[in-house]
C-alpha cells in the first residue's frame, strides 16, 4: 500500500509538471502553418524591404512560409496594434521600428498598444542614418541652402516623410528645432509614395533612410545633401553630416527590429532570434545591409529589450523639449 501510494504521488507530480509545458512543445513548432510577418508600413519602405529579405530565408530555415502583410498607417501604429492583439503562438511577427516602438508612444495619446508591455523583443536587425534629400534638379545644393531658404520665408519649404511620428518626421522636427526654422511637413503613407512625390516635384525635400534612398541615389534621380550620423558614411564619402553642415552635435540613427506578441513562449523567441541572427551573419545579407547603409545589430534578446526601453525614454525627452505634438 505504501509503495502504491508513493507511485501514485509520483505520477500525480509528473502529470502536474507536464501540464506546465507549453502547447508548442507538443505541436513541434513550427508545424508548417504559415507565419505572418506584419510590416506596419506600405510596400517599398525600409521595414518592408528588410522584412521580405529576411522572411524568405527565415521561412526556408523553419520549413514554412513567411507571409508578408502590409498594414500601414499612423507611423507604424496601425499594424503594430494589430500584431499586439495576435495570438502569442509564434505565428505572428512584426517588423518594429524606432517609430512604432520608441517614438509614437510619446506622440499619440491613444496608441492602442504599449511598445514595451505588448511585445516580446526578438532581435535588432540593425540601425542606419537618415539623409536629407532633394530631387536631381533642385536649386538647393547644400543643407545650408535649405536652411537659409526656410529662414528667409518661414513655412514655405515643404518636406515629405513616411508619415507622422516616423523617424523621418522626427529628424525633420529636430532639425527645425535646433536651427530655429520652420518647415511644412507633408506626411505620406510610407516612404515609397513620399520619395515619388519628391521626384515628381510635389515637395521640395524629404528625410529618409539610406535603405530607401540608395537606389534613387544610384540612378541619380535624387541627391543627398547631408546625413544624420555622427560621421560620414563610407558609401557616401562626399555627403557631409548634418553636424558638419552647421548644426553642431546633431545625430539621429533609425533602427529596425523584429517583435512577437507579448506572451510568446521564450523557447520560440529564442529559436527565432537564433535563426534570424544566423541569417543576418551570412556574407550575402551582411553585404546587402552594408550596401543599404545599415549597421547590423549584434544584441541578445535581453540587450535588445534594454535598448528599446532606453530609446522610449530618450525620445520622450526629445519630443517634450522640442514641443513636438500631433496636430
Amino acid at each position: 500500500m505504501q509503495r502504491r501510494t508513493l507511485i501514485q504521488t509520483a505520477l500525480a507530480s509528473l502529470t502536474a509538471s507536464m501540464a506546465g509545458i507549453p502547447a508548442f512543445a507538443e505541436s513541434n513548432w513550427p508545424t508548417g502553418k504559415p507565419i505572418t510577418y506584419i510590416v506596419p508600413f506600405p510596400a517599398g519602405g525600409t521595414t518592408d524591404i528588410l522584412g521580405r529579405m529576411i522572411g524568405q530565408k527565415l521561412g526556408a530555415a523553419l520549413g514554412t512560409n513567411i507571409v508578408i502583410e502590409n498594414r500601414g498607417g499612423a507611423g507604424g501604429s496601425v499594424g503594430s496594434a494589430v500584431a499586439s492583439r495576435a495570438a502569442p503562438d509564434g505565428y505572428t511577427l512584426l517588423g518594429g521600428t524606432i517609430s512604432s516602438h520608441a517614438i509614437n508612444v510619446s506622440l499619440y495619446p491613444k496608441l492602442g498598444y504599449d511598445p514595451i508591455k505588448s511585445f516580446a523583443p526578438v532581435i535588432l536587425i540593425g540601425s542606419n542614418p537618415l539623409l536629407v534629400l532633394v530631387r536631381k534638379d533642385s536649386p538647393f545644393r547644400t543643407l545650408q541652402d535649405v536652411l537659409a531658404a526656410a529662414k528667409a520665408k518661414p513655412g514655405t519649404i515643404t518636406s515629405a516623410s513616411a508619415g507622422f511620428g516616423t523617424s523621418q518626421h522626427m529628424t525633420l522636427e529636430l532639425l527645425a528645432y535646433k536651427t530655429g526654422t520652420k518647415f511644412v511637413h507633408v506626411p505620406y503613407q510610407g516612404s515609397g509614395p513620399a520619395i515619388q512625390a519628391l521626384i515628381g516635384g510635389q515637395v521640395d525635400m524629404m528625410v529618409d533612410t539610406t535603405v530607401v534612398a540608395g537606389p534613387y541615389l544610384t540612378s541619380g534621380t535624387v541627391r543627398a545633401l547631408a546625413v544624420s550620423s555622427a560621421k560620414r558614411l563610407e558609401a557616401l564619402p562626399n555627403v557631409p553630416t548634418i553636424a558638419e553642415s552647421g548644426v553642431p552635435g546633431f545625430e539621429v540613427t533609425s533602427w529596425q527590429g523584429i517583435f512577437a506578441p507579448a506572451g510568446t513562449p521564450k523557447p520560440i523567441v529564442d529559436r527565432l532570434h537564433s535563426e534570424i541572427a544566423r541569417i543576418l551573419q551570412t556574407p550575402e545579407i551582411q553585404a546587402k545591409l552594408k550596401s543599404l547603409g545599415m549597421q547590423p545589430g549584434n544584441l541578445t534578446v535581453e540587450q535588445f529589450a534594454a535598448f528599446q526601453k532606453a530609446e522610449v525614454a530618450k525620445w520622450a525627452e526629445v519630443i517634450k523639449a522640442a514641443h513636438i505634438h500631433m496636430e
